[in-house]
């Protein structure tokens, strides 16, 4: 890895005045999220995998709107996992590395939020496929697309067209049931036909 994920990095992007969210917008996807997932599973969100988590932003918010739900991280930065790996629960592994943990535990929720666009092709279909296998719920992934206009980290980001993003997740059996949103291969029953864009 070539990009340095370390605390400069967090500091700019996340922090700083090149930041690319805020904590009220980023409160709404995860509200968003949630409410979308529980609504297909009829209950509350009780487990959530967050891939490329970084500092773990998601988890408070999370913690904030379901107190008791079970957090899990993976992120490649060495930084963030040495400052935040314990007390967040956050373990060091990139995207591409998903199929090779062997995670046993399946999720109500799987966040890859920011992530893809930096992604390889192999990897994307290969973390994708993993992604499914450890779904019960809903997966929460957010990719830019050649046809958005994109602010912020440049550095390594892949302009593929949003067909490329549609048809590598649809192919490994997910359905899209709103933005950013899409459903686990066992759910797909609960869908109704308007509920899917």
């Amino acid at each position: 890895m070539s990009k340095q994920y370390d605390r400069a990095y967090f500091d700019r992007w996340y922090r700083g005045t090149d930041r690319v969210t805020t904590k009220a917008e980023l409160r709404r996807k995860v509200t968003m999220a949630l409410s979308v997932a529980e609504y297909f599973l009829h209950r509350p969100v009780r487990s959530v995998l967050d891939i490329g988590c970084g500092e773990g932003a998601w988890r408070a918010h999370l913690r904030a709107l379901r107190p008791r739900i079970a957090y899990s991280g993976l992120d490649p930065s060495a930084y963030a996992v040495e400052t935040f790996g314990t007390s967040r629960n956050i373990r060091r592994a990139s995207f591409g590395e998903l199929p090779s943990l062997e995670i046993e535990t399946r999720f109500d929720l799987i966040v890859c939020s920011d992530v893809l666009h930096y992604v390889r092709d192999a990897e994307i279909r290969a973390g994708v496929r993993e992604i499914v296998r450890l779904l019960d719920g809903m997966a929460f992934i957010e990719a830019l697309t050649r046809q958005d206009e994109i602010i912020g980290d440049l550095e390594g980001l892949i302009r593929r067209p949003a067909e490329w993003y549609r048809n590598a997740l649809s192919g490994a059996g997910l359905v899209q049931v709103a933005p950013y949103c899409w459903l686990a291969p066992s759910l797909h029953v609960f869908a109704a036909e308007l509920e899917r864009p």
